[in-house]
């Protein structure tokens, strides 16, 4: 039996998919694309990396576009960047910055409190402080990264790749204003995360980086620094696409906690640990990391339908992540029963790297925000956001002080 139609275009994916799943868990794009909807196929997509490879664009994306050894040896080069060490050290920096944000949020509101957008009145503009923070970018910049953000959306909802080009070229100047001066500075360069990774070294194993990197023709382990390209990628992925996914994870958790007081209550006053699992649980209720892409490097059989070699796929994390032969009812609240299923943060080898910084930014900034107001819902109503991206555009909440 061929795959049903599935066109995502347009749709809340949280919705769309709730329905389409009931047809099974693997559908069809007009264009031929496979849509993965089900929990136990997209986990096999995800930890199959040689039947499906990520290589799957024509850009330089590192470390989520590559494969095998290569994917290896960036992961082990950039990963040490979010080591438990790392993210102690810039705790304190994040939850003065959750600090400075809820004030000026809540410096007037009276008792009756303030309607506030979660997305873009919270979520985005602290994602841009704690993210050039980390990095050691210049706060000037912030009011250009929140454009970029704005004008990232509409072109990726528009489909048009022209727009889309113009605006990930923007972003890319962006980082090269931040990379040549200290490229200029030397050894005077401020010692920062972004100086660190410019002179991050990382083992390469292939022949082709060996020439380039040692101009040495024998195979082996080799050790070189990054290209200016690859930092370009790194210093991408980890800003231009966590800038909007704290963004959309901000709006998705304070409108959930906003009609469930009890577990915002969980998250106030009570573990590090706990309210980590609560904003995994969340996340997985209401997933805004739509998909990730792979394509098919050999034949294969998937939920009884014939994938052939070059065949694309997109795993939809946000329909996996509630599939009712996994958690029977997808909204039921269980971050306990939960954690072991939840697909949130990918699985496999290409499990999200930056999963410890995202979850430390979102737990501060809850509790932050929680340790002085209450959050409930808005007279307005809210605006869900649609393919490819998920969760909620518009997301008001009510914040009033707390007495």
């Amino acid at each position: 039996m061929s795959a049903p139609l599935f066109d995502p275009t347009g749709l809340d994916p949280r919705s769309a998919t709730d329905e389409q799943r009931a047809e099974g868990p693997l559908a069809r794009t007009p264009e031929g694309t496979w849509i993965v909807l089900g929990h136990e196929e997209a986990a096999r997509v995800a930890t199959d990396p040689e039947t499906f490879s990520s290589a799957v664009s024509r850009f330089l994306q590192i470390p989520n576009g590559l494969d095998g050894a290569d994917h290896t040896a960036m992961r082990a080069a950039t990963d040490p960047y979010f080591a438990p060490a790392e993210m102690a050290k810039l705790e304190s920096a994040v939850s003065e910055i959750a600090r400075d944000l809820v004030e000026e949020l809540t410096a007037d509101v009276g008792a009756e409190g303030t309607e506030v957008d979660a997305v873009s009145a919270i979520g985005a503009v602290f994602a841009v402080r704690a993210q050039t923070s980390w990095l050691g970018w210049s706060s000037e910049l912030e009011g250009e990264l929140l454009q970029w953000m704005v004008d990232n959306h509409v072109a990726t909802r528009s489909g048009d790749l022209a727009r889309t080009r113009e605006v990930a070229e923007r972003f890319d100047a962006i980082i090269g204003s931040v990379l040549a001066p200290r490229r200029a500075a030397g050894g005077d360069a401020p010692d920062d995360v972004t100086t660190r990774l410019m002179r991050q070294k990382v083992s390469v194993t292939s022949l082709a980086d060996q020439v380039a990197g040692t101009r040495s023709g024998e195979r082996g382990t080799a050790e070189r620094e990054l290209r200016e390209e690859e930092i370009v990628s790194i210093l991408r992925n980890w800003t231009g696409g966590d800038l909007g996914s704290i963004a959309l994870c901000t709006g998705v958790l304070l409108t959930g906690l906003a009609q469930m007081p009890a577990v915002a209550e969980r998250v106030r006053a009570g573990s590090y640990t706990e309210a980590c699992a609560i904003v995994d649980e969340l996340l997985r209720i209401d997933d805004p990391f739509v998909s990730n892409r792979r394509v098919a490097t050999c034949p294969v059989t998937l939920a009884g339908q014939e994938i052939s070699p070059g065949d694309r796929l997109a795993i939809h994390w946000t329909s996996a992540n509630r599939d009712q032969r996994t958690f029977g009812d997808p909204d039921r609240f269980d971050p306990e029963g939960n954690a072991s299923q939840n697909l949130v943060w990918g699985t496999g080898k290409h499990v999200c790297p930056g999963r410890p910084l995202a979850t430390m930014e979102l737990v501060v900034l809850l509790q932050e925000l929680l340790a002085v107001a209450d959050v409930a819902p808005a007279g307005t109503a809210g605006r869900r956001a649609v393919a490819p991206t998920g969760g909620w555009s518009h997301a008001p909440v009510l914040l009033t002080p707390r007495a």
